[in-house]
C-alpha cells in the first residue's frame, strides 16, 4: 500500500505539471490570455471527470494492481508522446499566426489540446481505481478515500510549482512534459515489476522509442524560425516567456516573446531611433504647455523588457533618473547581454525586477513621465488599465507630469482606446492620442494639468535647433499622428475590468472580419 500511494503521488504531480505545461506549450504560440487558459482548464477538467467515471467502472471490473500500472504505464508514454507530436503542430500555427490565418490558427490550437485528452483521462482513474484496490470494507471506506485524494492533491501541489518555480527555467518545457512523464513512467513501471516480475519489461519499448522520437523532433532547432533576413542569436525559455533575439543584415537586434507578434525591442549600435512604437514615448513631457528637452527630470517605465525607451530617453535627455520595471529576470538578462541595458552603457537605469503594479507603489520617486508598456501583442494587464491603478500612478508623477501607455486597435476597431480614455480621464483631466503609423497600436498620453493638443504642437515648433536630430524627427511624426479621442461608456476598474473579453472580440472580428485583406 505504501507503494501504490507513492504512485497516486506521482500521478497527481504529473497531472497538474501537464496542465501547467499546457498553457506553457500553447502560449508559445497563442499568447496565455484568460482565454487560453479557460480553454487549457476547462479542457482538462473535462478529461479528468471522465477518467474519474471511467476509472470507478474500470476499477470495478479489473480490481488488480497490474492493471492500475498498466494505465500509469500509458499514461506517462502518452504524456511524453504530447510535447513531440505537438511540435509540429506548433511549428504550423507559429507560421499561420504570422501569415494572419484565422482558421488554420484556431484548428492548431484545438488539436493540441486533443493531444491531452487520452493522457489525461487516463491519470484522472487513477484516484478512484487505488480507491477500489485499497478499501477493505465499509467502515474504513472514508477514512481510506480521504487519505488517498489527500495524497494526490499533495502531488498536484507539488506539480503545481514545481515546473514553474525550477524546472522551466532550467530545462524549457519540453524537456521538463518528458522529465514528469519519466519520473510516472519508472514509478508505474516499478510497480508493475513488483506485481508481475519480468513481465513488466516488456513496456520498456516505450522510452525506447520516446528517446528516437525526441532525437528527431527536439534537435535543437527553435519552435519559431528567424524573420526573413535575419539570425536567431539568441534563445531562451523563462517562468514567463520563450524568448528570441533575433539579428537582421542591417546589424537591428529584436526582441521577441512567445508568439511572436510583436517586437517588444530593437537596438543598433548607433541608431536610436526607429520609427516605431517607442520613439512615440519620447514625444510625452511636450503635451505640457512651455515645455523644452531640459524640463524633462525622470521617467519610470513599466515594461521596461530590453529596455529600448530607457536607452532612447538616455540618448535624448541624458543621464536622467530612470526607474525600469520588468517581471521577468530572463529579458534583463537578454537585455544586458544583447541590448546595452546594462550599468556602463545606461549608470542612469535602475532596472527592477518585479510586477509593474506592485513595484511602482514602492517607488518614493515623483517623476516626469511614466510609461506604461507592458503590452503584450494584443493583450495589456487588465491590472494595469483601471481607475485605482491610474490615480496610484497620478501619486507618482510631478505636478506637470504626464502618463503614456500603448494600446492595441484594429484599423476599425478603438473600443479599448475609447474606454481606456474614459478610464484616464476619471483621474486627469485630458488625454491625447497618437496613431502609430503602419501598425495596431495607439499611445495614448495623460496630463496632470489641463493641457491642449496646440500646447503640443507649439512645443514642437519651438524645439530648439540644437536638440537631437532623432528627437525633432520623432516630434513631427507625432504631429501628423495625432488623432481626436473619444471617451465610452466603459471604465475599467479593480472590480470589472473587461480588457480581455474586449481584446478578444477585436481579434476575432479582425481575423474573420476582412481584416486580414486590409492588411494584406
Amino acid at each position: 500500500m505504501a507503494y501504490l500511494y507513492l504512485a497516486v503521488f506521482t500521478s497527481g504531480m504529473t497531472t497538474l505539471a501537464v496542465e501547467m505545461l499546457a498553457s506553457r506549450l500553447l502560449g508559445s504560440v497563442f499568447g496565455t490570455s484568460n482565454l487560453v487558459w479557460a480553454n487549457v482548464i476547462g479542457l482538462m477538467l473535462l478529461y479528468l471527470t471522465v477518467g474519474y467515471f471511467v476509472g470507478g467502472r474500470w476499477a470495478d471490473r479489473s480490481p488488480h494492481f497490474s492493471t492500475f500500472y498498466r494505465i500509469l504505464v500509458w499514461g506517462a508514454f502518452l504524456s511524453a508522446v504530447i510535447p513531440l507530436v505537438a511540435r509540429p503542430v506548433l511549428s504550423a500555427a507559429a507560421t499561420a499566426f504570422s501569415n494572419f490565418d484565422g482558421a488554420l490558427s484556431i484548428a492548431s490550437f484545438a488539436s493540441v489540446l486533443v493531444l491531452f485528452a487520452i493522457p489525461i483521462t487516463l491519470l484522472g482513474t487513477v484516484s478512484p481505481f487505488a480507491i477500489r484496490l485499497t478499501v477493505a470494507d465499509a467502515q474504513s471506506a472514508g477514512k481510506t478515500a480521504g487519505r488517498l485524494y489527500a495524497i494526490s492533491t499533495l502531488g498536484s501541489l507539488v506539480g503545481t510549482f514545481l515546473p514553474v518555480v525550477i524546472l522551466l527555467p532550467e530545462l524549457g518545457t519540453f524537456q521538463t512534459f518528458l522529465l514528469f512523464a519519466g519520473v510516472l513512467f519508472l514509478v508505474a513501471l516499478i510497480g508493475l515489476w513488483r506485481v508481475e516480475g519480468t513481465r513488466a519489461l516488456r513496456f520498456l519499448w516505450m522510452p525506447v522509442l520516446i528517446a528516437v522520437l525526441s532525437l528527431f523532433v527536439l534537435n535543437g532547432s527553435p519552435l519559431r524560425a528567424a524573420a526573413e533576413g535575419a539570425q536567431l542569436i539568441y534563445e531562451d525559455e523563462s517562468a514567463y516567456n520563450y524568448i528570441q533575439v533575433q539579428e537582421d543584415n542591417a546589424g537591428n537586434r529584436y526582441l521577441y516573446l512567445n508568439e511572436g507578434q510583436g517586437i517588444h525591442s530593437q537596438w543598433h549600435a548607433t541608431q536610436y531611433a526607429y520609427g516605431r512604437t517607442w520613439d512615440f514615448f519620447l514625444t510625452a513631457p511636450y503635451f505640457n504647455p512651455d515645455t523644452q528637452p531640459d524640463d524633462v527630470e525622470s521617467l519610470a517605465l513599466i515594461g521596461l523588457a530590453a529596455g529600448t525607451i530607457a536607452r532612447q530617453y538616455t540618448h535624448i535627455y541624458g543621464d536622467i533618473p530612470i526607474d525600469g520595471i520588468e517581471i521577468d529576470p530572463a529579458i534583463v538578462e537578454a537585455g544586458a547581454r544583447y541590448f546595452d541595458m546594462n550599468p556602463e552603457a545606461m549608470p542612469n537605469l535602475n532596472v527592477i525586477v518585479e510586477d509593474g503594479r506592485y513595484a511602482l507603489n514602492q517607488l518614493e520617486r515623483r517623476y516626469s513621465v511614466i510609461g506604461i508598456d507592458a503590452y503584450r501583442p494584443p493583450y495589456i494587464p487588465w491590472q494595469l488599465t483601471t481607475v485605482e491603478f491610474f490615480s496610484e500612478v497620478r501619486d507618482h508623477l510631478l505636478d506637470n507630469g504626464v502618463v503614456a501607455i500603448n494600446v492595441g486597435r484594429t484599423d476599425t476597431d478603438r473600443r479599448l482606446i475609447d474606454a481606456l480614455t474614459a478610464t484616464l480621464l476619471q483621474v486627469y483631466p485630458t488625454v491625447h492620442a497618437m496613431d502609430v503609423p503602419y501598425s495596431f497600436n495607439t499611445i495614448l498620453v495623460a496630463s496632470v494639468q489641463p493641457t491642449t493638443s496646440e500646447d503640443f504642437i507649439r512645443n514642437v515648433a519651438l524645439i530648439p535647433q540644437d536638440a537631437p536630430d532623432d528627437l525633432k524627427t520623432t516630434l513631427n511624426l507625432a504631429v501628423s499622428a495625432l488623432v481626436p479621442v473619444t471617451a465610452s461608456e466603459t471604465i475599467f476598474t479593480d472590480n470589472r475590468a473587461p480588457v480581455e473579453t474586449m481584446v478578444d472580440s477585436m481579434v476575432l472580428n479582425f481575423l474573420f472580419g476582412g481584416g486580414v485583406e486590409q492588411l494584406r
